[in-house]
């Protein structure tokens, strides 16, 4: 067993922080979590202490991280909304950065997105790509983890394409569909993060699964498994936006947005590399598939109700 270290994680209550948070538990360490939600149950108890971000005061945030080793930051948002920006997320996470120096933590492990840069005209790919350049210039030791798509039972994009095709008579791709994603599974994620935090060289890993699929035959591989297969039709991504929109206004979430959109269709989360994740998406699949889908998730839910535990929704 390693040394006992202090471990910090954000999002330790939420989807891939919870899975870093375990890991890091099950090898001994202290962990403690800084998080807009500091009531949310959680599966942890009083195993992990909870400090509120504190953006607003860099003293405080600062203060929280005083003794902790390595910081593994999964905060981001996903898209824009009157709750939340990507701007922000961008000047919150330089200041995190910042607090982290300045607290004296050794190594930071950063999970970011395959395909980031800072002059992307996708702002989710530019704030990422402009934060891997703070990070690179901090003088902090770090690893960076560049994931596509996540996917495991509190995941958002895998689930609520198997919720569209149990409820749908068919399914729209964007365009010919055949651009490429490797999702990832969220645990092979949290694998590749603990084992970079006991490292000290500087490092950008590609955060990959084993299966490359087209978006079509995600969808198709999908429906197969949860025994929905539709009739897959190309839409342009105009009339796909539209689809997404109102479906969103049903459910009371953003279903997806026109940025992702373009990136799905930039092939932005394809990378030509060796895969570092070891599960497979269709096993996983199907061994959840009795569930997969059954319950929409949703991203402005789980933001909105900062008590209840990180679930589907």
């Amino acid at each position: 067993m390693p040394d006992r270290q202090v471990h910090a994680v954000t999002g330790a209550y939420g989807y891939s922080g919870k899975y870093i948070a375990r890991r890091l538990l099950d090898e001994g360490h202290q962990v403690i979590t800084l998080t807009n939600s500091i009531h949310r149950a959680n599966p942890f108890g009083d195993k992990v202490r909870a400090y509120p971000f504190n953006f607003d005061d860099p003293e405080r945030l600062t203060e929280s991280l005083k003794g902790v080793s390595v910081l593994y930051n999964t905060y981001w948002v996903r898209f824009n909304h009157q709750l939340f920006r990507h701007a922000d997320a961008v000047s919150n996470t330089k200041l995190l950065f910042s607090a982290a120096r300045e607290a004296g933590v050794k190594r930071i492990v950063h999970v970011s997105i395959t395909n980031p840069s800072p002059e992307s005209h996708l702002e989710y790919f530019s704030g990422k790509g402009k934060l891997e350049e703070t990070l690179r210039g901090s003088g902090l030791s770090y690893a960076i983890l560049r994931p596509t798509v996540l996917f495991g039972k509190e995941d958002i994009l895998i689930n609520n394409i198997a919720w569209v095709l149990r409820r749908l008579p068919l399914f729209g791709v964007f365009g010919h569909g055949e651009y490429r994603l490797q999702p990832i599974y969220v645990d092979d994620l949290a694998e590749i993060a603990v084992l970079q935090g006991a490292e000290r060289e500087n490092t950008i890993i590609n955060a990959i699964g084993p299966e490359t699929f087209s978006y079509r035959g995600l969808v198709e591989a999908i429906g197969d498994i949860i025994g929905k297969r539709r009739p897959i039709i190309s839409v342009s991504p105009e009339v796909g936006y539209l689809a997404g929109a109102i479906i969103g206004k049903v459910v009371g979430d953003v279903f997806i947005t026109r940025e992702e959109i373009q990136g799905l269709m930039a092939g932005l989360l394809y990378v030509d590399t060796p895969p570092t994740g070891k599960t497979r998406l269709t096993d996983w699949a199907k061994e959840h598939a009795h569930l997969l889908g059954r319950n929409y998730a949703s991203e402005l839910a789980r933001r909105e109700d900062r008590r209840l535990e990180y679930e589907r929704s």
